[in-house]
């Protein structure tokens, strides 16, 4: 097919934007990884731009060596691990059953979930809920409230949508099960859709850090984001650098920049695992024949 020279024009231009917007994305991760490996004169004469300068490991040592950080990267992994789960496994159980047009009430359980997106209690009111429910300094606090995405769950049961209902329908009269017919038809057919949605929730709690500093208290149960936090708001100043242990303004920005890298790039590793499926997922494509 010979394109025209309006739409060969117009394929430059989808081009160079994808390019524009790919480099706003990767330069600062470049200047991050730049920063971290730099010479703390380097950086405090402000030399630092895309290539280090001056090779030095000791943030990364300081970072590796110190094993608060490596007990909250663990225990994030952990807690990412097990928040993907619950996760993926509400939202299923929320999904699957409004598919069904005989389930009674469907219309109103809809109106009434879609609500949720819209209005919130806010900070205050869920603050004094968890309380009540004793979750306050709870490792809980980080998995229940934050369980499940009404969104997701929408872009799940749209999906749901798109399976041929014949499938379920000849399931039903070979007498499968209401859970046999979820494991067995929507669960395999699912895989673009869930490995979409892992990936939102991965990053979700990954990234997270504000329930963490509104309900936890110990530090045991700190996630990585929160000691970021917390590091990049206490290490402004040369005396707070030096209570941390560390010796000069440089090094604090190299370390800054280490801490960063450290707590961003194992989530990026995730997303390659998980691209083939992930186009698929996000459009919510029908089944095609």
């Amino acid at each position: 097919m010979i394109k025209s020279k309006s739409a060969k024009v117009g394929d430059w231009i989808f081009v160079i934007v994808c390019v524009l917007v790919s480099l706003i994305c990767i330069v600062p991760m470049i200047n991050l990884l730049a920063r971290s490996l730099s010479s703390t004169d380097a950086l405090i004469k402000h030399e630092v731009y895309l290539w280090p300068k001056g090779l030095n490991l000791q943030a990364y040592a300081t970072v590796l060596g110190d094993m608060k950080y490596i007990r909250a990267f663990f225990w994030t992994v952990f807690l990412t691990l097990v928040c993907t789960v619950v996760s993926l496994t509400m939202t299923t159980l929320c999904a699957y059953p409004l598919i069904f047009e005989n389930l009674k009430g469907r219309s109103f359980i809809n109106v009434f979930i879609t609500i949720t997106m819209f209005f919130n209690a806010g900070t205050i009111p869920n603050y004094l809920l968890m309380k009540s429910l004793n979750l306050l300094n709870n490792p809980l606090v980080l998995i229940i409230p934050s369980c499940m995405s009404v969104y997701n769950m929408i872009i799940m049961r749209s999906f749901f949508y798109g399976i041929p209902d014949s499938l379920r329908e000849s399931a039903e009269i070979d007498g499968a099960s209401f859970f046999r017919i979820l494991i067995s038809i929507y669960l395999p057919l699912s895989k673009p859709v869930f490995a979409t949605l892992a990936l939102f929730y991965a990053v979700g709690r990954w990234n997270g850090y504000s329930d963490a500093l509104m309900y936890v208290n110990k530090e045991i149960f700190y996630p990585l984001q929160l000691f970021l936090y917390n590091i990049l708001n206490n290490i402004n100043s040369v005396e707070v650098a030096t209570q941390e242990g560390f010796s000069s303004p440089g090094l604090t920005e190299s370390l800054k920049a280490a801490i960063v890298m450290f707590s961003t790039v194992p989530i990026l590793c995730i997303y390659p695992w998980l691209q083939k499926y992930f186009i698929h997922g996000v459009t919510m494509g029908a089944v095609k024949e």
